[in-house]
């Protein structure tokens, strides 16, 4: 077993918990802000995504202009109930979000759910650390691998886990400061 070829699933990790992150809001507008909320549109939760071009004409506002204007009502609906701190303005055909400016208040409530994101994406690389430990325990019972090399591999683990974990920190940490702004 090679650890490089366990990299990937660390990659996946880092990549699920990069798109959490981007649905933390912050002080400018982004359509990664919005982009993930479900939907109930012809008889199925969908993302906004899949149903809408979301722009962002001006750093404080996002339009959302649903490709079939019979469903509005229902994105506006799924925006209002994610409690997100924007004000939505039905223009009849689009919508206009206002990203309104943030309090000290709001401010450390984003920043305790940004820490607890953070912590999820830690534990999900330290279970897969765990995951891949075990297996190569496993094949070094099985003889399968020397004593001398499961101890390189977990070593090599071990290092890759590290990495990750400081990659996952400095997300972190960017994240933060843009809450900051």
């Amino acid at each position: 077993m090679l650890i490089q070829d366990k990299k990937n699933d660390f990659e996946k990790t880092i990549a699920r918990l990069q798109e959490d992150l981007n649905s933390v809001r912050t002080n400018r507008a982004a359509p990664s802000l919005i982009e993930n909320i479900k939907a109930e549109v012809y008889g199925a939760k969908m993302p906004l995504s899949q149903l809408a071009s979301i722009t962002c004409p001006e750093p404080k506002q996002l339009v959302v202009e649903p490709w079939d204007k019979n469903i509005l009502k229902d994105v506006e609906k799924a925006i209002e109930t994610m409690s997100l701190g924007l004000s939505v303005k039905n223009e009849g055909n689009l919508l206009r979000l206002m990203v309104s400016p943030m309090t000290e208040e709001t401010r450390k409530l984003i920043i305790k759910n940004l820490h607890e994101k953070i912590e999820t994406g830690r534990m999900a690389l330290r279970g897969l650390r765990d995951k891949i430990k075990e297996e190569i325990i496993k094949q070094e019972r099985n003889k399968e691998i020397s004593e001398d090399e499961k101890y390189n591999l977990i070593k090599e683990l071990d290092e890759m886990t590290k990495e990750y974990t400081e990659k996952i920190s400095e997300m972190g940490k960017k994240k933060e400061e843009e809450i900051m702004i």
